[in-house]
């Protein structure tokens, strides 16, 4: 575990690392393999299970934050993560993937398990909020809307009905690539018809300047 400026959460965990093997063209983690390396195959390093019971103040960890880890080449560990987050009910364990045809294998999730699927775009936008997210039993679901590509049409009554508890709205930030800001504007827009609690990070900030940014957490 590694304390992270990551704006929702307050540590990372990689119990699974190697080349990602979704291989996203956008993705942040390529930056620090080429500046520190790092090896391409898959390795499970129980140890960093070990660091998670440890640690008794309740926090909030971001698993996998550098590798996908329901993607079919990684998704074995997956039980034993999970093992874990049920021997660690004090904290918040908080997983994103990009292969959310592969949570349903999980479900119901552990409730101090909370379920996010990042879509950058309309099309992976409605996979995940009306395909795979009805379907999967957590205590909070959210998409991770970052980075931002393109205009998604969202609207409150979608979020409602798929249950959606918490969007994450970013930027691209390698290298930096702005969306526009109406964007941003209408998502929010669209989460607070549905009362959905929203968070947008630092990498939106030039969008404004003049403003605090909202950067709430599910209850």
């Amino acid at each position: 575990m590694q304390k992270t400026n990551i704006e929702w959460t307050e540590f990372t965990s990689n119990p699974v690392k190697g080349r990602c093997p979704v291989d996203c063209p956008y993705c942040y983690v390529k930056i620090f393999r080429r500046r520190f390396g790092g090896h391409d195959d898959i390795r499970f390093y129980p140890g960093e299970l070990e660091d998670m019971k440890r640690r008794k103040k309740p926090s909030r960890v971001f698993v996998g934050s550098m590798i996908e880890l329901f993607h079919d080449q990684t998704i074995q560990y997956m039980p034993e993560l999970l093992d874990t987050v049920r021997l660690c009910p004090q904290h918040t364990f908080m997983f994103l993937t990009k292969q959310p045809q592969n949570l349903t294998k999980f479900s119901p999730f552990p409730p101090n398990a909370w379920v996010g699927v990042t879509a950058t775009n309309q099309i992976k936008f409605d996979e995940a909020a009306m395909w795979y997210l009805p379907g999967i039993k957590a205590s909070i679901k959210y998409v991770s809307i970052e980075p931002l590509l393109d205009r998604i049409l969202v609207s409150g009554q979608t979020l409602r009905v798929c249950g959606i508890n918490w969007v994450i709205i970013g930027a691209q930030s390698y290298p930096t690539v702005m969306p526009e800001i109406s964007w941003v504007k209408d998502i929010i827009e669209a989460c607070d018809k549905a009362g959905v609690r929203v968070l947008l990070k630092n990498s939106l900030r030039p969008l404004f300047p003049n403003q605090k940014l909202r950067q709430e957490m599910p209850r």
